[in-house]
């Protein structure tokens, strides 16, 4: 018998990240849904099989949309990351107030729909944020719909990612038996992906700033590296910023795993603020993956990493190719959630799934 395909709605979905882990895990991705045309536009280049709505979740016209996307599917599965900043300004006890929009869109998109399962994923701070009160909040409310949920704050590279990057991750299963358990961690500190195993492959552009679409240079030397390239045989988005020679210098004299502090006195001063001048360690997993405010750099080479090489430290296979500006490319690949994270909990999930 064939493996059976649970489909996918993936909700505030950016460029694709947890599309494409859950993707790797065996899911059918149906649609993806954003308010963000360019990361969009990436979302399709990489999900052929699936549709895309650039839509506001808060209003009640984008429904109707997606229910014509939808057709005659069944969403078995909704994910996503919908932005809860407005939670810091109001509070639980203003938990519906306007701010919080685009997170209460998810929560009646799972009444709406009532998937089997459902997973959101946000930063930690949400856990702690007044004494818990939000995320108890979150809880009660999908109790109260039927689901049992649990949460927890995962590391991706426990999970495989060559990136120290923590994330608050909420599961819910309608009508289960039992409560969601998270996958066990495959890796450990001391067995993390570092930096250099995750990207040592790709070509320095000592000499060359490199270019949307080029060549390997070097075979993989690493599980990871032979993972990440698959079956591609050609190199997209490793393309360097054109640094003034004084911020190269200025790199120049930061060591492996520095920053700032490693710089002589009166040196790169304009920038004192705790993450400027820093490089990745080589032999440790990089640091949280940002939007591209230029304060990170390669643990070798003197400059920022390309879009291909901190898509890399996101655990994006290298044919998945990121379209739009070289700051719309960073803002995508920062805020993605890992490939490999994703693919972790999508096939926890399914075990479930199989149960029921």
């Amino acid at each position: 018998m064939d493996k059976k395909q649970y489909n996918v709605l993936d909700l505030f979905c950016g460029c694709g990240g947890l599309s494409k882990g859950f993707e790797m895990a065996g899911y059918n991705i149906v649609l993806g849904v954003d308010f963000n045309e360019p990361a969009l536009k990436t979302y399709a280049r990489n999900h052929k099989g699936s549709k895309t709505l650039c839509g506001d979740l808060s209003a009640p016209e984008t429904f109707d949309k997606i229910d014509e996307l939808l057709g005659k599917h069944t969403i078995d599965v909704i994910i996503g990351g919908p932005p809860c900043q407005g939670f810091s300004l109001t509070g639980p006890r203003n938990f519906d107030d306007e701010r919080n929009k685009l997170y209460l869109a998810m929560i009646e998109t799972v009444k709406r729909y009532s998937p089997r399962a459902f997973m959101i994923e946000n930063v930690p701070g949400m856990a702690t944020l007044y004494n818990g009160e939000v995320k108890n909040e979150v809880l009660k409310r999908f109790k109260k719909m039927g689901y049992k949920v649990t949460c927890k704050i995962l590391c991706a590279a426990d999970y495989g990612v060559p990136q120290i990057r923590k994330r608050l991750v909420f599961v819910g299963l309608r009508d289960g038996k039992d409560m969601f358990q998270f996958p066990e961690p495959t890796h450990t500190p001391e067995t993390y992906i570092t930096c250099e195993q995750a990207i040592s492959d790709l070509p320095s552009l000592e000499s060359v700033l490199g270019a949307d679409v080029s060549e390997y240079e070097n075979e993989p030397t690493t599980e990871y590296q032979k993972l990440m390239r698959g079956d591609c045989n050609v190199l997209y988005n490793h393309k360097a910023i054109d640094h003034k020679q004084f911020v190269k210098d200025t790199i120049a004299l930061v060591p492996d795993g520095g920053n700032y502090k490693d710089l002589p006195k009166g040196v790169g001063e304009s920038r004192t603020f705790h993450m400027a001048w820093t490089r990745y360690r080589s032999d440790k997993p990089s640091r949280t993956i940002d939007t591209g405010h230029r304060n990170n750099f390669h643990y070798k080479w003197n400059r920022c990493p390309t879009v291909r090489e901190s898509a890399r430290l996101q655990s994006f296979p290298d044919d998945f190719v990121f379209l739009g500006t070289k700051t719309q490319q960073d803002r995508q690949v920062g805020n993605a959630v890992p490939c490999l994270l994703a693919k972790a909990i999508g096939l926890q999930l399914e075990n479930y799934l199989k149960e029921e």
